[in-house]
């Protein structure tokens, strides 16, 4: 898309001397108005001075860094004047106030449906800065999603631009965080290679940045980064998959306790067979292996029973 954003290239004063000219004129219209009694010429110069001073007081412009004004002269775009400091141009231009500077936007979770059809509950935090002015002011209808309470005056302009910009960046980061979740599953154990939104965060993320910019990029609006920051289940189901993830806790923790006593089973047997403790026939071996797999993969305490008959 053509940028059309350019820097005002038409006259600029320092602030300090047009502030100095405007005083030097305001004297001078009050010398006119002295000197009105002798002549009604002097009184109409007078007048004409006071208007020109009025319309020349609407053309200075203080900045700070990372603010902008977006100069309009009746109608037309004249560019976008950016230097930092106290500067005076040309009054009858209509000068919007911009700021430049990142700003975070940290949403309400909303709840959305994840690949596999279940609900969730996400939210993210977004770093954003207006970059294209151009575009932020007309490209976009800034002026009607700007609230209508906000007052009217240069302060209450500037709020209320920019309350629009973070309205706007608000619902296209809602649309973008459903569009990326609803690619992913929340967890998958069954399969560790496909990503997920539980387990794959960076990758999830930079997903999540590219969809931002693409939406709001027709506003000259720049997100530099955005993470999710809450994921969990829907609270209709959340119950249910909590149950889903203690079974398969208690599975794997199954099998490396059975793992565990089958190799300790071995290792038993291998060194009473070494030493010479005791020699013991195929049917007693399987008597042994059972009893030690009950005792190494039972949830409640051995009772150990003493046998002091023989073994033969």
């Amino acid at each position: 898309m053509e940028n059309k954003e350019f820097t005002y290239k038409g006259i600029v004063l320092n602030g300090f001397l047009a502030l100095f000219l405007v005083l030097a004129l305001f004297a001078l219209t009050i010398w006119f108005f002295v000197l009105a009694d002798s002549s009604s010429e002097f009184a109409i110069l007078g007048g004409i001075l006071l208007v020109f001073l009025g319309v020349c007081m609407n053309g200075f412009v203080k900045l700070e860094p990372n603010e902008a004004k977006v100069l309009v002269f009746f109608g037309l775009y004249s560019g976008t004047f950016s230097q930092t400091g106290f500067y005076w141009v040309n009054p009858l231009m209509s000068k919007k106030s911009v700021s430049l500077r990142a700003r975070n936007l940290n949403p309400e979770p909303i709840k959305v449906n994840d690949k596999a059809g279940n609900p969730v509950l996400i939210g993210m935090v977004l770093v954003w800065k207006l970059e294209n002015t151009y575009k932020a002011l007309f490209e976009i209808d800034s002026q009607s999603l700007a609230p209508s309470s906000i007052s009217t005056s240069r302060t209450g302009a500037a709020r209320s631009l920019s309350l629009a910009f973070e309205n706007f960046v608000r619902v296209q980061s809602d649309a973008a965080l459903r569009q990326v979740a609803g690619c992913y599953a929340y967890d998958n154990p069954d399969t560790a290679d496909e990503l997920t939104l539980r387990s794959n965060a960076e990758e999830i993320n930079e997903r999540l940045v590219k969809t931002l910019n693409e939406r709001l990029s027709m506003a000259g609006i720049h997100v530099t980064e955005a993470r999710i920051n809450y994921l969990a289940y829907a609270p209709e189901i959340a119950a249910v998959m909590l149950r889903r993830q203690q079974a398969d806790a208690i599975i794997a923790a199954r099998e490396k306790i059975v793992d565990g006593a089958v190799s300790m089973v071995k290792m038993a047997l291998d060194k009473l067979k070494a030493e010479g403790v005791v020699n013991l026939d195929e049917e007693r071996k399987a008597a042994m292996v059972s009893n030690l797999l009950v005792v190494l993969c039972g949830d409640e305490p051995a009772q150990p029973v003493v046998n002091s008959g023989s073994l033969y």
